[in-house]
């Protein structure tokens, strides 16, 4: 199967699951691609890229301290990476738009084959757009639907807030995770109640939830099925 990769691209891989982040690198260097570096949050992908300029960056959608999408983001909005590819648990629409709002090139669903991810990674860098298959088509129903997905209203920073609330950090440890002080952090979390008109810590996770900043520990253990992606990797030589 020609997947048109260039031996030449360059990729950083992002996953908070180390044992997904070793079976992506064997998948993609044998394939000739080269891995230049990996991270194991969405903050530290940013700073991986913005050292190394990859060709293509490689993202999780749940991934701890920043997630996989406003990480793409901020990868994209400093040039720190040519190209984004999401590889993800996540088909529902709320996910794809807002990754395509992002700027996201690459969508791909952790329950294909491996070579979605290798053929999504030759597209991106030939500067097109791939989409897993289910996720084109829920793309498709999502704009025919008469009820738009809401746009989100908080800003980046307060998304980032948002999901460290989300994942049990207080406000000092939230200062201290994104270089502001506690004051700063508490103010962010009060504009996000107002915004959200939440008025409790569970609701705001739920929230989180519902917008993919944080995955459930369900869904979490699901993306660790890296078998099939494995056997799939050897037959696309």
């Amino acid at each position: 199967m020609s997947l048109g990769l260039s031996e030449n691209t360059r990729v950083v891989l992002a996953d908070d699951h180390p044992i997904l982040l070793q079976g992506l690198r064997a998948i993609l260097e044998k394939q000739g691609i080269e891995v230049v570096g990996e991270a194991s949050d969405g903050q530290a992908a940013v700073r991986l890229c913005a050292k190394l300029q990859p060709d293509v960056a490689v993202l999780d959608i749940g991934m701890p301290i920043l997630n996989g999408i406003d990480a793409a983001r901020e990868i994209l909005k400093s040039s720190h990476a040519g190209r984004v590819v999401l590889l993800t648990i996540h088909s529902a629409e709320s996910y794809v738009l807002a990754s395509l709002r992002a700027g996201i090139t690459g969508y791909v669903l952790k329950s294909n084959a491996a070579w979605s991810l290798l053929e999504a990674i030759g597209a991106v860098t030939r500067g097109e757009i791939y989409l897993s298959p289910g996720v084109s088509r829920t793309l498709v129903q999502g704009y025919l639907s008469p009820t738009a997905v809401p746009l989100d209203p908080l800003s980046g920073r307060e998304r980032q807030v948002l999901q460290l609330i989300a994942e049990g950090n207080n406000t000092k440890e939230i200062g201290g995770l994104l270089c502001i002080s506690a004051k700063t952090a508490e103010t962010h979390r009060r504009r996000i109640m107002e915004k959200l008109n939440i008025s409790s810590v569970a609701g705001l996770v739920r929230y989180a939830i519902r917008r993919g900043l944080i995955v459930e520990p369900a869904e979490a253990a699901a993306s660790l099925a890296l078998g099939p992606w494995e056997r799939d990797a050897s037959a696309a030589d």
